[in-house]
């Protein structure tokens, strides 16, 4: 199967339940830990949400809502899981755009079976976007390699040891650059030039929050990424 799955939930041993059985049964899963997070993903490389309604800030409704008003995610199948089971509170679910309604604590098999049902019910969705994906061979754009950190250009995902890194849109491009442009120190306008679009006002402050959450994604290779005071910012081969 090469359906991907984004389970978000603010409960991280949760989504290690969901994300380690729905693997078995052969899916792409991603885990977002708030609405927020999620939302700073590109979801048009996933074929099915599985959403908590209780979380901070953003709700699962509210993603919902937003997903239903963005154009080329908005037919995509959505399914609420939650510990809110009262009859009223799966009507509004589904009401809002929800195809689907498990409420918590869950049978494994039983959401395995109503996944199953979910993709096969919005297969008339579902089948081009896979097609799409495995179409114009020679339009393919080559990975970047360093070490055991793999970038796959076309499907917009970072991989280090073949497992896949949860990276938001801003720390995606900023991996690819400093991969791409490694061994040299670029100061923070430069790197604003390139990987923030000329239409969005940046501040300098935005640049290091989002290498800061980078470094702790990369695991040790965090330390590759290289601060010169005074200079910027830059990626070091080797260390």
């Amino acid at each position: 199967m090469n359906y991907r799955i984004l389970v978000i939930d603010d409960e991280e041993p949760l989504c290690d339940i969901l994300q380690f059985n729905l693997e078995k049964e052969g899916y792409i899963v991603e885990c977002a830990y708030s609405a927020v997070e999620a939302l700073e993903r590109d979801l048009s490389k996933y074929d099915l949400f599985i959403v908590d309604i209780m979380m901070e800030k953003l709700s699962g409704y509210d993603f919902v809502q937003r997903l239903r008003s963005t154009l080329g995610v908005e037919q995509l199948p959505v399914i609420f899981c939650s510990a809110l089971n009262d009859e009223d509170d799966k009507v509004t679910g589904l009401n809002i755009g929800g195809d689907d309604y498990i409420t918590k604590p869950f049978v494994i098999s039983e959401v395995l079976a109503r996944v199953r049902a979910v993709l096969r019910r919005s297969a008339a969705v579902l089948k081009p976007r896979l097609k799409k994906r495995k179409s114009h061979n020679g339009d393919l754009l080559p990975d970047v390699v360093y070490n055991t950190i793999r970038i796959d250009q076309n499907e917009k995902t970072a991989y280090i040891d073949n497992r896949e890194v949860p990276l938001t849109r801003t720390e995606y491009d900023l991996l690819l650059f400093f991969l791409t442009h490694r061994n040299r120190i670029y100061s923070r306008d430069e790197i604003i030039r390139n990987v923030w679009p000329n239409d969005v006002l940046v501040s300098q402050r935005a640049i290091d929050t989002n290498l800061t959450r980078l470094r702790k994604k990369l695991g040790h290779y965090g330390n590759n990424i290289t601060t010169r005071q005074g200079f910027g910012y830059g990626f070091k081969e080797g260390n």
